[in-house]
């Protein structure tokens, strides 16, 4: 399986953990899932991140999340490893690089907001995983707390050459895109910067230089399709397409609810055969999916207007 680096683009679909109603590890129904991602065109999957649930998985449903995907597919895989424990994160990491990921997602460790401390970590963190293993830093401080300026980004990414890629879910964050990609016309080493935030602001994200998306949403062709036609120079095509989906995506994007509502598109999609959520996590309710249904029903009249 090939390894991301500094140009690596498109769209990494960030991977649910599908449970049963038991709230058990569902692997049949992660088969399926992998299948379906793959099937809508994806270059790669992200699996164990935040919303992957993986701060809900013991150490052994990691590895068996892990051994599943890298059986399911060959994609790219990028693993999340954050952890509270730099040990924890180094042996969970080195287990999926030895299982063929193409890198590790790692975001900032909880504490003090400041930046120094944010340097001393990843420097720490590459130095447990080593030189030859590619680290995605994860920048996403409404989840972690954790305020990260460009330029203490732009010095991680100098100091370590094994952080290849930004996962950018700053917001507001398109002037940081910006202030990155000018930095590096300068001289600065190229990062990759895949977006986050379920897509919510991809073309504006790609107009200022970032180069696809890691980002869970229920239509992943719908991502494909949009980074796809950016990248063909088909700008308005691909705004035009996305805008067909915002209706459902900004629906998705509710702070704490939004896990459910994918996991229960997927479940109608027939990606999962559940839609549940590890407890503690939320459950729709009947009003809750007749909204959602309604959303679905109109995405598909626009749809099937341009076939």
């Amino acid at each position: 399986m090939p390894l991301i680096d500094r140009t690596t683009s498109g769209v990494y679909i960030i991977c649910a953990t599908p449970f049963t109603e038991t709230g058990a590890l569902d692997l049949d129904s992660l088969d399926r899932l992998v299948d379906f991602y793959v099937g809508t065109g994806v270059t790669g999957l992200t699996i164990l991140g935040m919303m992957g649930e993986a701060d809900k998985l013991t150490p052994e449903e990691r590895r068996a999340v892990i051994d599943r995907v890298m059986a399911r597919t060959s994609l790219p895989v990028v693993v999340g490893v954050s952890d509270a424990g730099l040990g924890n994160l180094a042996a969970l990491g080195l287990y999926a690089m030895e299982k063929g990921a193409a890198g590790l997602m790692v975001a900032p460790s909880k504490g003090s907001p400041r930046e120094d401390r944010v340097i001393a970590y990843f420097h720490a963190v590459a130095g447990a995983l080593g030189r030859d293993v590619p680290i995605v830093f994860q920048d996403f401080p409404q989840s972690t707390g954790i305020p990260v300026s460009s330029r203490t980004i732009l010095e991680l990414s100098a100091d370590l050459p094994q952080m290849v890629m930004l996962k950018h879910e700053d917001c507001p964050g398109l002037t940081k895109i910006t202030t990155l990609r000018e930095a590096e016309a300068t001289g600065a080493p190229r990062l990759s910067i895949l977006c986050g935030n379920g897509g919510l602001y991809l073309p504006q994200e790609l107009a200022r230089g970032a180069d696809g998306a890691m980002t869970g949403f229920a239509y992943p062709e719908a991502l494909v399709e949009t980074v796809r036609l950016w990248q063909e120079g088909k700008q308005a095509a691909a705004e035009d397409l996305f805008d067909r989906y915002l209706p459902i995506l900004r629906h998705e994007q509710q702070p704490g609810w939004g896990l459910a509502v994918r996991k229960t598109v997927l479940m109608k999609r027939g990606a999962i055969a559940c839609a549940a959520t590890r407890a503690p996590g939320p459950r729709l309710t009947g009003t809750d999916v007749a909204e959602l249904e309604r959303l679905m029903g109109r995405l598909a009249k626009k749809l099937a207007k341009e076939v």
